[in-house]
């Protein structure tokens, strides 16, 4: 039977199953390799007080969902898109800098090591990297946190993205934060049924994903939605979402919602009762604990917070990325316009 639904399988999609089987594995090691470069960044936060995140796709995506984390430990952090900060630039200097590059040699991450005078033996001070790639150019020149397994290469970002998120609770245990409801999601991924969200979708043009606090793995799944069934899906926070685009819902937009256990939960189930009755499909991909939203296709996945709320949703909605892509395209996965390692601006 499995040799039957392999050989329909496209290759693309095989490839991410692979990245995906053991990513869980590989971002418990990152964590545990961790160690001392998290915590000299740790210190370098603790200093600076200030961070800027900087990536490009799903390496952006990370940092904009760990804004909120730094923050609530009393850190000014920012992500910023790598090609918006080499055009319009913010200063520098008394701020960490993360720059996260799956393969570290993204056009983007030479362009910023050239003009800001970053070479081998240089040893910059408060600027790091987050790669999985320990022999590319942004490995060799600056301190990094390199995850573990090696270079990920499937298309669409799924392992990469988990085991940067391992590598970054590891900073944030380094600044005293108890990490270990994270770790044991980790060490026990669940994937809950995804038939009825995956059906709920079934006819939809578009996907607008959305959420409040976790904003940044909406803006991650967009991303990988588009990349993998070729359609225009994208992600708006969800204030922004309710001032003016809602008047695009209907039928054909499907509007996919996480939501954790925190303050902002309300805010997203509103927007899942208001979008249903604007006639958008709605999926809610639910760490709440709270009870679902009537009339809502929920997939509840286990009550948390914070980072273990990231590591409970993630593995749930990668699956559902990739089911709903294998619905629409016959080679989903191969990309026919875009490469792995993005080498021009």
């Amino acid at each position: 039977m499995n040799m039957t639904v392999n050989s329909l399988r496209p290759a693309g999609l095989m490839a991410i199953d692979r990245e995906m089987a053991r990513q869980h594995g590989d971002a418990l090691a990152s964590f545990e390799n961790a160690g001392e470069t998290a915590k000299v960044i740790a210190n370098s936060l603790k200093r600076t007080g200030r961070l800027l995140l900087l990536g490009m796709g799903g390496s952006h995506a990370v940092g904009r969902a760990m804004e909120p984390f730094y923050r609530e430990l009393g850190v000014d952090a920012v992500a910023l898109p790598l090609s918006e900060q080499l055009n319009q630039s913010l200063p520098l200097a008394g701020r960490t800098i993360l720059m996260t590059s799956q393969s570290g040699e993204s056009a983007e991450v030479l362009r910023f090591l050239s003009e800001a005078g970053i070479s081998e033996g240089s040893k910059p001070e408060d600027v790091f990297g987050l790669t999985l790639e320990a022999g590319s150019t942004m490995a060799r020149i600056l301190p990094n946190l390199v995850g573990a397994g090696g270079t990920e290469h499937a298309f669409a970002a799924t392992r990469s993205l988990t085991v940067t998120f391992a590598l970054h609770a590891a900073i944030l245990a380094a600044l005293g934060e108890d990490q270990q409801p994270a770790l044991t999601l980790l060490a026990h991924p669940q994937v809950p049924d995804l038939s009825t969200a995956l059906d709920a979708m079934r006819d939809v043009s578009t996907i607008v994903t959305s959420g409040r606090r976790m904003q940044g793995v909406a803006e991650a799944i967009a991303l990988g939605l588009t990349e993998l069934s070729r359609l225009p899906c994208y992600s708006l926070e969800g204030g922004q979402l309710r001032h003016g685009p809602m008047e695009m819902l209907g039928p054909k937009v499907g509007i996919v919602l996480f939501r954790a256990k925190e303050a902002t939960s309300e805010l997203v189930a509103r927007m899942a009762r208001d979008a249903a009755q604007a006639g958008s499909p709605v999926v809610v991909f639910d760490a709440s604990g709270e009870p679902p939203v009537d009339g809502i296709v929920s997939v509840p996945v286990t009550a948390s917070s914070g980072m273990a709320a990231i590591f409970a949703l993630l593995p749930a909605a990668q699956c559902f990325m990739v089911e709903f892509a294998a619905s629409r395209v016959a080679d989903a996965g191969t990309p026919v316009r875009s490469s792995k390692i993005t080498r021009s601006e």
